[in-house]
């Protein structure tokens, strides 16, 4: 932790789900500085994996566009949906936010089903980037409310889906077993010349004990019988994957190779479909030659780090932002505080990742609502509280 009272200070959080934004928290976390340390330089870097709101907050960064438009939503119902022309270094790159079109969010709780749904939204989502002029597509993996491997999205791009007697197959997940050939004849050519980055979480695999049906099956509304069907037909979609697309799918392991689960399988769709290349979220979305966010810059430069996310647990150091950005701080050999909605079993585990501490931002017992009602002036607060302690820790030093 600093010895000395820090003059340069990173704001790198994530968003606290249903109340503030990346940006909103870098908001209040900066009050929070100002309001003891008014002298410091404070450098607010929103950040994002993927999910939800990733469009929006990477159009801001860097100064590009959020293109609005309508498409095919999860239960096959058109919705509002949208997309980022990316701008400044990143000019050219366009970013597809999947849950944009195909999210939970979208799904009406009384038909959370993730073998009734489907990705064909996503991929008309593709194609408006492409009639953009892309030269290169972003997919942001997360917050899904599919598992249909990706065959909506390459159905919107052309593809056919076709049963044994020769007639076209709905792109929903409880179809897979259905589907004997993927007809590519029709796929939009303009693929060919441009680069699709898929950026998702790499331990989201497409099948197997730890793959997408059995792992987010359940939250998605399936039942136990429902997840090994669609275990099955995501087996047999792998296949046929393989022969339709030889040459895409050559030297890649579409069954349980990393990032091939991501977003219900769209992972393993767009790498056999598209020739997708799997990454890492954070390496796409932190990288300035990609995205012109360049996180670990910023870093270097920082006397401080302050990152933040709803909730610091067990499941934190599994691909999670302050995970991320601890892990790269660390490397630089920066301290770093996560800020946290609530903190919750196994969070000891942060510290081995490179968070030296994490705060509560709620200091007495409130009810949910009240605390998503408060989120700014909470997120204010305990920066404070977390600042007085960094510098009676320095003045103890000193």
């Amino acid at each position: 932790m600093p010895t000395s009272v820090p003059t340069r200070i990173l704001v790198a959080p994530s968003g606290f789900k249903e109340s503030l934004s990346p940006e909103g928290v870098c908001q209040a976390v900066a009050a929070g500085v100002r309001r003891l340390l008014p002298g410091a330089v404070v450098v607010e870097l929103p950040l994002v994996d993927g999910g939800e709101g990733s469009a929006a907050t990477m159009a801001r960064a860097t100064g590009g566009d959020l293109i609005t438009t309508r498409v095919t939503g999860p239960v096959g119902e058109p919705v509002d949906s949208y997309l980022a022309r990316l701008g400044g270094s990143a000019q050219g790159t366009w970013l597809v936010e999947m849950a944009a079109a195909a999210g939970l969010r979208l799904v009406p709780a009384g038909m959370r089903d993730p073998g009734a749904t489907t990705t064909i939204g996503v991929g008309e989502l593709i194609s408006v980037a492409l009639d953009g002029g892309a030269r290169r597509i972003i997919i942001g993996c997360g917050d899904s409310g599919t598992c249909d491997g990706g065959a909506g999205a390459l159905v919107a791009l052309g593809a056919r889906l076709l049963d044994a007697g020769g007639h076209e197959v709905d792109p929903i997940g409880s179809n897979l077993a259905r589907v004997q050939r993927i007809e590519t004849s029709g796929m939009d050519p303009r693929l060919r010349d441009v680069e699709v980055l898929v950026a998702g979480n790499m331990h989201n695999l497409l099948t197997g004990e730890r793959g997408v049906s059995r792992v987010f099956g359940p939250q998605k509304g399936a039942s136990p019988e429902q997840v090994e069907a669609l275990e099955a037909g995501l087996v047999h979609w792998a296949e046929l994957l393989a022969e339709a697309f030889p040459a895409q799918a050559a030297h890649r392991d579409l069954l349980t190779g990393p990032g091939t689960g991501a977003s219900g399988g769209l992972g393993a769709g767009l790498a056999a479909g598209l020739g997708a290349r799997l990454c890492s979220r954070f390496d796409v979305l932190m990288d300035a030659d990609l995205c012109g966010v360049d996180l670990d810059a910023q870093i270097a430069r920082a006397d401080l780090v302050i990152t933040a996310e709803g909730a610091v647990d067990f499941q934190t150091p599994r691909g999670k932002i302050p995970a991320e950005v601890g892990r790269r701080a660390k490397v630089a050999g920066k301290p770093v505080i996560a800020l946290a909605g609530s903190i919750g079993r196994g969070s000891e585990a942060v510290h081995a990742v490179g968070i030296d501490a994490v705060m509560g931002i709620i200091p007495v017992p409130m009810d949910l609502p009240e605390a998503v009602s408060r989120a700014d002036e909470l997120v204010t607060d305990a920066t404070e509280r977390a600042l007085r302690l960094i510098l009676l820790g320095a003045a103890i030093a000193a």
